[in-house]
């Protein structure tokens, strides 16, 4: 059981992130919880990474979050897997463009999927979840409560 000064520390991680994420192993989807500027902040860290060129190499990436489990990642295919999203760097900055688009005209309660988009054949599903301004993305995270 974490303590109380950990769970804190989570939740500040949560904040500044400014998004949830989880991996559904089950339905085989990561989940990315967020408001549009939550969710807009998602588009920033994959645009960003895959906007660096010293990430150009194959299998560069970049952990996020207070878990650290969520990686992009750079790979000769696009792909979304239980490890990580990955794929030649142009491909992820199309990804984050899409999903940007997507965010624009998304209603709040939005969800949508980027797999079939960005690497139908990927074992794992991307999926954004657009919620309203009140939205506390560590409140989604039941292990720091």
């Amino acid at each position: 059981m974490p303590s109380e000064q950990t769970n804190i520390a989570t939740q500040r991680e949560w904040r500044e992130l400014g998004f949830y994420y989880d991996r559904d192993d089950a339905q085989m989807r990561w989940r990315i919880v967020g408001t549009r500027v939550g969710l807009g902040r998602f588009c920033e860290e994959l645009s960003a990474f895959a906007s660096n060129s010293k990430n150009e190499p194959k299998s560069e990436h970049v952990h996020l979050g207070p878990y650290m489990y969520l990686e992009f990642g750079s790979w000769p295919t696009a792909q979304i897997t239980d490890h990580w999203i990955a794929g030649p760097l142009p491909a992820l900055r199309d990804l984050a463009r899409l999903a940007r688009s997507r965010l624009t005209s998304a209603a709040v309660g939005a969800e949508f999927s980027l797999r079939d988009a960005f690497a139908p054949g990927s074992p794992y599903d991307l999926v954004l979840e657009l919620r309203d301004d009140g939205f506390d993305p560590a409140r989604e995270d039941s292990a720091c409560w």
